[in-house]
């Protein structure tokens, strides 16, 4: 990106440029392309990855990818049977807590991937503005905690049936006493959005700090290096590495963290109070 006098850009417009969605609308009903198309993408990758081990399956001794995919399984699912006590509802959420897991691995993988690669290569297809890391967009993240939540509403009603979870939220968590009828209804409110808000909240906080701290760090190797005469692009991947290092074990830890408090959120559903 070029700044407006036609030199290089500064800092601030180097990263307020960074932090530009590809968008379409405005206001409530701004639609982030960029964020809906890497989501997509990784999907589509995460999906194809788990047909391809899964279709060479073999017996006896298996190959690297396929033991490390059946590692991950055995994880999941023994997570899943400590927290969902319901063979038959695990049936559909161990499953779940897998795809979340590996579709929220992948999009943060995405700010592994040097910072102004991607942008760069967009932009010379006449894309100027281009954010790739899906779990870093708010509205991507809190479409996946209110998709959590719709989930908990539909296990909430099939376990307790409708007319047991409307008791529950007038009953729980004070008695069932008419007079607390509308202090239960709204711890019980409160509750849900509590956890919908942090669920969705805690992933876009750890991955835009992420993101803004490769920003940072690709100014700094970059004028470094400009300043001893080496190249800028390969001041960006140097500096970033030490980072990226360190930040394979972030991504991978707000992933599991957002499928582990899917898991919970879920189980509680199965629990009457």
């Amino acid at each position: 990106m070029a700044a407006a006098t036609g030199n290089a850009p500064t800092a601030g417009e180097y990263i307020i440029h960074h932090l530009q969605h590809l968008k379409i609308g405005s206001g409530f009903w701004t639609v982030h392309l960029d964020s809906i198309f890497w989501s997509i993408v990784t999907g589509v990758l995460g999906c194809w990855f788990l047909y391809s081990v899964a279709r060479r399956v073999q017996a006896g001794v298996p190959g690297r990818m396929q033991a490390a995919v059946e590692f991950l399984v055995e994880m999941v699912d023994a997570q899943a049977k400590g927290i969902v006590h319901n063979a038959h509802s695990r049936k559909m959420v161990a499953p779940l807590a897998l795809t979340v897991f590996i579709w929220i691995f992948l999009m943060n993988f995405m700010d592994l991937i040097p910072v102004d690669l991607l942008p760069w290569l967009a932009d010379k297809l006449g894309v100027h503005y281009q954010r790739v890391v899906p779990t870093a967009d708010l509205s991507i993240t809190m479409a996946l905690s209110i998709t959590v939540l719709l989930i908990c509403i539909f296990y909430n009603v099939k376990i307790k049936g409708a007319g047991g979870w409307v008791h529950e939220l007038f009953s729980a968590p004070f008695g069932n006493h008419f007079v607390l009828w509308p202090f239960n209804f709204l711890m019980q409110i409160i509750e849900f959005v509590a956890k919908t808000v942090s669920h969705g909240m805690r992933l876009f906080g750890n991955m835009y700090a992420g993101e803004l701290i490769f920003m940072l760090i690709a100014l700094m190797g970059g004028a470094f290096f400009t300043a001893v005469g080496l190249p800028l692009a390969l001041g960006h991947v140097v500096a970033g590495t030490a980072w990226a290092i360190f930040h394979i074990l972030i991504i991978t830890l707000q992933a599991f963290v957002f499928m582990m408090l899917t898991l919970v959120y879920v189980g509680q559903a199965h629990d009457a109070h």
